[in-house]
């Protein structure tokens, strides 16, 4: 019960239900007063014939006592007898049939003889409307005489108030019934209805921003075959489509981000992070200076004579599974893999991000390359070796061309490190004199001395056995 009475109330609250409320008030007050206003004329005239009438009596009353030939003295004196004591007439004033005043009685009426201007009934009421002055002509009196009467009108005035009153009390009455009436009904069938579908498309707002599960709708708990009941199910249609709309877009940017993640990593796998960042910035050419660069060349020795017993599928899953392993070393020491080619292998480091100890990771590097060799050997009965080639210098990298993008180096320093592993010996890892200047503090090396390098003439090399203890 309390719930229904806070429901009603609620109503109240509502601006659409005050605003009903008020155009059915208003229209209900301004036909009343549409109504009253005739009402009240033909109460007043129904007042003031009744007045009328009490003058027609009198001068009725009047014409049956005359005789023929009666004097105007007599004929005065029996009209004051018979309004002597009224508290209704006020006064009389008496004329002959030509016109001429033959006396008064009382108040002066407001009406004069020449005023009748040939009707038989002229009234008149006072501006206050506390008078009202009645003229009959001899025609109408059946004497020779014109009688104006005065009545007393106030009684009428208040007569009119109180019936004034009355009629606005019950178009009140009614007004408030008829409104009331209306809210309650109208609240029912619309207000609440609509409240409640307000707050079902708030809580589908929240729904959709959040991601929650679809709410307990208020709009799917009613069946109505109106307008609203159309304007439910539609809102209702649309919450489907939007709902599914947003699970569509949701899914293909779930789609769109696996696919943009796939191919970032399938980026990241061909160019180094940062240069990957300055292409997708539409830089059409990349070229980077760095002044301190370490490069290692690796190559497989024995593969070749591998690669003539097995089969090119075997041989390809071998050298997958030796490559993969330095890959890993390469995240290890955060250095960058620049390419493969045939079974040979080539890192730097200190690039494209520089770095201080570039020479110490390619060493370490070096020497666990060595190891991974040796595991693989082990696992497959093999009996490959590496052969490692180390230079340090000035290179520039970046990336050049078009299409079929690849992070390279330029330089004399690369050349150098290239020779440096084809003139290496197999199972060792030679080094030019600037990586030795670099290392020798930490590492153990061995002088290998001073040998001819292609396009190079005579260099001094060392080979780095170990790392110093």
């Amino acid at each position: 019960m309390s719930s229904k009475f806070l429901t009603v109330l609620g109503l109240f609250k509502s601006r659409l239900s005050r605003r009903i409320v008020f155009w059915v008030f208003t229209s209900i007050i301004a036909i009343e007063a549409i109504i009253l206003v005739p009402s009240y004329q033909k109460r007043e005239r129904e007042l003031l014939l009744q007045l009328a009438e009490v003058s027609r009596e009198v001068v009725e009353g009047v014409v049956r006592l005359t005789e023929e030939n009666m004097s105007d003295a007599i004929f005065e004196e029996k009209l004051k007898q018979l309004t002597t004591g009224s508290h209704i007439i006020r006064g009389v004033a008496i004329y002959n049939s030509k016109g001429q005043f033959i006396g008064m009685i009382g108040e002066l009426p407001e009406i004069s003889f020449s005023d009748l201007k040939g009707v038989d009934i002229l009234c008149i009421r006072s501006q206050d409307g506390q008078r009202y002055d009645v003229a009959w002509s001899a025609r109408n009196v059946k004497a020779p005489y014109v009688v104006i009467i005065r009545h007393d009108a106030s009684s009428i005035q208040a007569q009119l108030y109180g019936f004034t009153l009355r009629i606005a009390g019950l178009v009140l009455l009614i007004s408030i019934f008829v409104t009331s009436t209306t809210m309650v009904v109208l609240g029912t069938i619309l207000i609440v209805p609509i409240l409640q579908l307000r707050k079902d498309l708030i809580a589908a707002g929240e729904a959709i921003s959040q991601d929650k599960p679809k709410p307990d709708f208020y709009s799917l708990s009613i069946n109505r075959n109106d307008e609203l009941g159309d304007v439910m199910k539609a809102f209702n249609q649309m919450f489907q489509r939007v709902s599914w709309e947003i699970s569509e877009r949701k899914r293909a940017e779930e789609i769109l981000r696996a696919e943009r993640e796939k191919s970032e990593r399938l980026l990241l796998n061909i160019l180094p992070e940062p240069i990957a960042v300055r292409l997708k910035q539409q830089q059409t050419s990349i070229a980077d200076g760095f002044a301190e660069a370490t490069i290692l060349f690796a190559d497989i020795v024995g593969f070749t004579q591998l690669s003539s017993q097995i089969s090119p599928t075997e041989l390809v899953n071998l050298l997958n599974e030796i490559f993969s392993a330095f890959d890993q070393l390469t995240e290890t020491y955060n250095l960058e893999k620049i390419k493969t080619i045939g079974d040979a292998y080539m890192v730097a480091s200190g690039l494209p991000i520089p770095r201080r100890d570039h020479a110490e990771a390619i060493a370490n590097m070096a020497l666990d390359m060595q190891q991974e060799v040796k595991r693989f050997n082990s696992r497959h009965c093999a009996e490959l070796s590496i052969r490692i080639g180390i230079n340090t210098g000035p290179v520039v990298a970046g990336v050049i061309g078009t299409k079929k993008f690849i992070y390279d180096l330029w330089g004399d320093a690369v050349n150098t490190a290239s020779r440096m592993e084809s003139h290496g010996i197999p199972g060792a890892i030679q080094v030019t004199d600037s990586t030795y200047k670099y290392l020798r503090d930490k590492y153990v090396f061995e002088e290998r001395g001073k040998i001819q390098i292609k396009g190079k003439g005579e260099m001094t090399t060392y080979l780095l056995i170990k790392k110093m203890l």
